[in-house]
């Protein structure tokens, strides 16, 4: 007995294979007693399935088989003697037309005239995919007037090609897709969805002239033409009249028309200070043609009394359309008149009671008027601009590079329009708190119309001798790339504060609502991820790359399988793949980190974590301290410089056989606490423009990095993209951007905190702006800066001032909880100057019965964290707490500030000579030393209960150039000495490392005007820039007491 011969296939369909062999006789069966098996192995999916099949004669047909589908055939062979096998022959049944698209997989983003339209290929390909075919067809509209009937068409995609952008279409219109995938046997059933656009804005008619009809002192009359629906009909027409007030000139920029969706009668306009109010509101059957109106004709339409115009005020008449449908409020507005004040303009500010808002905030019977206090701060101002010129004098007489200021910002004069005068006196404990927001919204309900101010709070200034105001009539359309989100629109920088405020409210409810309707877990394949030799390759297992916009790695010969790395490709604002978006290398990963910085061509890597958090690895250490090779990349740290929020680790790159070395910096955050978010942004904000100004705009896409990809990251990449969007276009959108992050990694923003942090941010960028001033600017850039308007009587460095105290965080109780604990009251000597909880100094000295607790508070300097504690001067009963505090935090200078006082409980608390002890610890006289006004001794410390700790050397300086009947020092001189010889002690005795006690009376204005200017300083050596509202803010943060004066911010420029 032999084998079966000539096993062959004779005919192949796609479900079916038709085999023939040579029929077997005698001399092969060797007996009449024999059977005869096919046997066949069907491999499809990833799946194999064997079955065998008894055949007859020389023909035999395997049925039910799965299009596409490889096939290994034998045929057995069985008699008493045994079993023989035929040879095994491989054969691929033919393709089929495919199976359906996937209807889960369609995702539709809807726009005002366009959809983005994406799929997944059919789960049954039964072949290859070749093509789809797209039908569309428009099946209704919000709008019945509109035409539909040539809203149709067929658009055929190429079998890679998953997603299409259907153009050309009417706003408020569903329309039907029907998606159909075809191999080379034809096109499969077909999947069919719906689609909605956003309605757009109603078209308002042109005005060629803003001149009334007819005016008088107390009206105006206009023409009041019917608008042109787009997506949905005209609902109301609304007339609008503004109050015109002084503001600032936009530097060179138009001032874009805003209208006005939140309505506001006459009678709540003074109250909410508002500057406009609806004076009519009429049925859009009411305006089917054009027709006269008279502003100030004493009736009411709609609900809206129609008041008489003040004849000593100017007005601007505005006419707006609705329209609204599916949830979404479209509004389209045009100025129609203007009218002149009769007698010379009289400017009046309402008043908003602040007291309402922060919470029974009280004026001290010894508090400082604001005007008095304005004044009083200039001084102290023009004091440190004048140091700060020294210094720059001093330090850098030769930099020429030219340089303008621009600040993009919700400034004070902006915040005075909404708030009224009274703004004026938000001090520390009233200053609004971007953390907290909910109060805006507890007056009453028409306070949410208090942001909807109509002139632009996004402005450039440029501080230069003139400026210029150019004003159009109709809104300008931008193209807004994340504008996707049918229910969640672009959010107006102007409006984003009474936004946040709003979601807020109800304990978070807004925000806690609108994270959750974010798409969870996967929401595209990932099927390269999950390979069993890439699995090792990824960090968290359900944090991985999506196959459609994964990384891919050139593969590394003889590795087949070595493309893979858990990163994806993410857009930046106007640039596709701007960023890259990768979890943290691991051990195993590191080679392939390097690879592909280096394939990308990638200039900027930035880390947003930590290497170890709470015990936990959160990413390996993958660059070197010297120089390293990873595989055929030679990568050497060329500079460190160590600021003290974040590190920039600077490296060069080499790759064998390429003749080139590149430059790369990696921005290492490392201000991101272990848990939750960032208490502020201020710190992060300054590393984003930091990164941002420090990139190369031609190099490949930025490197972002967290431990998981996508918490961190995607706060960083939306924050980075919304700030571009708030420059360019005076609009934010993070709910949509949050969404496009996430279409293209999983879970980018993990959590409702990111979230809510990241409007925090975006918010507080938007109030203080970017304020960094070059070095070489500074002197011209202070001038402009102390020009006083003649309209306003007010100066950019004035409004700072206000801005800073306006977003200066107010401490709650609960932030204060220890310093307010019974037993601590008596080491406090200002009930409203509290430490608050997160920046405590906790005593480590162990001192019989008495508690860890000291009034102080770490603060940042430039470079290193923590490296100033600010604290009260001590009063006789913390004495000992005070060298405590000295010897637990390694401090080796004490900067005094105030004189000894006793009637004020300010005694001397270091001995003149000798010893003082306090229990264990001992305080011992070295020296002494007077040079001009600075007085300063040397003191040993230790702890005679731990001999073996030794003893500590600690400078105390007393500068004698403020006395305490001066709200500023004598000298700038000297007191930019008396900074100097604290750094210069600093440096030699400790590397630097020590730490700087600074106390005044209360631990406030003073240390906070020596901790400021510190820290410019060093950022002027550093950095060849200052940033005098980032220093004081910082320090703010932390304690808002600190720099409670603005003739304190004006010494800081001047110095």
């Amino acid at each position: 007995m032999h084998d079966p011969q000539q096993l062959q296939v004779v005919d192949i369909e796609a479900r079916q294979v038709t085999l023939r062999w040579e029929p077997l006789g005698y001399n092969v069966t060797r007996c009449h007693n024999y059977s005869l098996t096919v046997q066949y192995r069907a491999r499809g999916g990833g799946k194999e399935e064997s079955r065998e099949e008894a055949a007859h004669g020389s023909q035999h047909t395997i049925h039910n088989l799965s299009p596409f589908t490889n096939l290994s055939v034998r045929m057995l062979l069985r008699n008493r003697e045994g079993v023989k096998e035929s040879p095994e022959i491989h054969v691929q049944t033919d393709e089929d037309v495919p199976g359906e698209v996937p209807l889960d997989s369609i995702q539709a983003s809807v726009y005002e005239d366009k959809i983005l339209l994406k799929w997944r290929e059919p789960a049954q390909t039964f072949g290859i995919i070749t093509q789809y075919e797209i039908s569309y067809k428009a099946v209704s509209s919000f709008d019945p007037v509109l035409d539909l009937s040539n809203q149709s068409g067929k658009v055929v995609k190429l079998g890679n090609e998953t997603s299409h952008v259907f153009l050309g279409l009417y706003p408020g219109s569903t329309y039907s897709f029907t998606i159909r995938a075809s191999t080379a046997k034809g096109f499969g059933p077909p999947a069919i969805t719906q689609a909605t656009t956003k309605i757009s804005a109603p078209l308002m008619p042109v005005y060629d002239q803003e001149t009334p009809l007819n005016q008088t002192d107390s009206t105006v009359t206009v023409v009041l033409k019917p608008a042109q629906s787009r997506g949905a009909p005209v609902s109301v027409y609304q007339v609008v009249v503004e109050e015109e007030r002084p503001r600032r000139a936009h530097g060179g920029e138009a001032e874009i028309l805003r209208c006005y969706p939140l309505p506001v009668h006459y009678h709540n306009a003074s109250g909410l200070n508002s500057r406009y109010y609806y004076s009519a509101e009429f049925p859009s059957a009411g305006v089917s043609q054009p027709q006269t109106f008279t502003i100030g004709d004493n009736r009411t339409y709609g609900g809206y009394w129609n008041a008489p115009l003040l004849p000593h005020k100017s007005y601007s008449i505005y006419y707006q359309a609705v329209s609204a449908a599916n949830g979404e409020t479209k509004i389209d507005c045009v100025r129609v008149a203007t009218k002149g004040s009769v007698l010379p303009q009289t400017i009046f500010c309402m008043t908003f009671d602040l007291w309402l808002i922060s919470g029974a905030a009280t004026h001290k019977p010894n508090a400082v008027e604001p005007e008095k206090q304005t004044d009083h701060t200039v001084k102290i101002a023009g004091i440190i601009a004048g140091i700060l010129l020294f210094v720059i004098i001093f330090l850098e007489p030769q930099h020429t590079h030219t340089h303008t200021r621009t600040l993009k910002t919700i400034g004070y004069t902006d915040f005075i329009t909404v708030y009224g005068d009274d703004a004026s006196e938000i001090a520390v404990n009233q200053s609004l708190d971007i953390r907290n927001l909910c109060f805006l919204s507890c007056v009453a309900d028409e306070t949410q119309t208090l942001t909807s101010d109509t002139s632009s709070l996004v402005q450039s200034h440029t501080h230069t001798h003139s400026s210029h105001t150019h004003s159009l009539r109709k809104r300008e359309a931008v193209d807004v790339p994340y504008h996707t989100g049918q229910l969640h629109p672009a959010i107006r920088v102007a409006d984003l504060l009474q936004h946040i405020t709003q979601m807020k409210c109800a304990e978070g409810y807004g925000f806690k609502e609108e994270y959750e309707s974010f798409f969870e877990g996967q929401s595209a394949p990932w099927d390269s991820a999950k390979k069993d030799e890439n699995r090792m390759k990824n960090r968290y297992g359900n944090i991985i790359a999506y196959d459609h916009s994964r990384v891919r790695l050139q593969n590394l010969d003889g590795e087949q399988n070595s493309d893979y790395i858990n990163a994806n490709y993410v857009d930046g604002y106007h640039r596709p793949n701007h960023y890259i978006a990768t979890q943290g290398p691991m051990q195993e990963t590191a080679i392939d980190f390097w690879r592909m910085v280096w394939q990308e061509n990638t200039a900027t890597i930035v880390m947003v974590t930590n290497l170890v958090e709470v015990g936990r690895v959160k990413c390996c250490k993958y660059w070197p301290d010297d120089t390293e090779i990873y595989r055929d990349i030679k990568v050497t740290l060329i500079e460190t410089q160590l600021l003290s929020e974040y590190v920039i680790r600077t490296f060069a790159v080499e790759k064998r056989g390429a003749h080139e070395i590149r430059e790369i910096s990696q921005f290492h955050f490392t201000g991101w606490p272990d848990h939750g978010v960032p208490y502020h942004a201020t710190g992060l904000l300054g590393f984003v423009r930091r990164v941002k100004a420090k990139s190369p705009p031609n190099a490949g896409p930025i490197v972002v990095h967290c431990s998981a990809g996508a918490g961190r990251t995607g706060c960083f990449i939306v924050i980075d993209i919304m700030l571009d969007m708030a420059e360019r276009e005076g609009v934010v959108d993070i709910y949509n951007c949050v969404r496009e992050l996430r279409s293209r990694r999983v879970n980018m923003v993990q959590t409702e905190e990111q979230y809510v942090f990241i409007h925090d941010a975006i918010l507080e960028a938007c109030l203080c702006g970017d304020t960094t001033i070059p070095a070489n600017q500074l002197r011209s850039v202070y001038y402009d800066m102390n020009r006083l308007d003649p309209q306003t009587n007010s100066s950019p460095i004035k409004e700072e001032f206000r801005t800073l105290n306006m977003v200066t965080p107010t401490l709650r109780v609960e932030d204060c909880s220890i310093a307010l604990l019974p037993r601590n009251h008596e080491k406090n000597r200002c009930m409203d100057v509290l430490p608050p909880d997160r920046c405590l100094p906790f005593l480590i000295t162990i001192d019989g019965e008495s508690s860890n607790y000291i009034n102080a508070a770490l603060m940042d300097s430039y470079k290193q964290p923590s490296a100033f504690i600010v604290t009260q001067h001590p009063l006789p009963n913390t004495v000992k707490d005070f060298w405590r505090l000295v010897l637990d935090y390694h401090c080796t200078s004490i900067v005094m500030l105030n004189d000894v006082d006793p009637a004020q409980l300010c005694p001397q608390y270091w001995p003149e000579n000798g010893v003082h002890r306090h229990g264990p610890l001992q305080v011992e006289f070295v020296s002494a030393d007077l040079e001009e006004d600075i007085i300063s001794r040397i003191f040993r410390i230790y702890n005679a209960a731990r001999p073996r700790g030794g003893y500590r050397m600690v400078q105390r300086v007393l500068g004698l150039g403020w006395p305490m009947y001066r709200d500023t020092p004598v000298s700038k001189r000297s007191f930019l000495k008396l900074i100097h010889q604290v750094d210069k002690w600093q440096e030699e005795y400790d590397g630097g490392e020590g730490r700087t006690v600074v106390h005044c009376l209360n631990g406030g204005g003073r240390s906070g005007t020596f901790c400021a200017i510190s820290i410019v300083s060093e950022m002027l050596r550093h950095q060849r820039s200052v940033d005098v509202f980032h220093a004081v803010k910082t320090l703010r943060n932390n304690k808002p007491n600190m720099q409670q004066l603005k003739t304190l911010t004006k010494i800081i420029y001047n110095i």
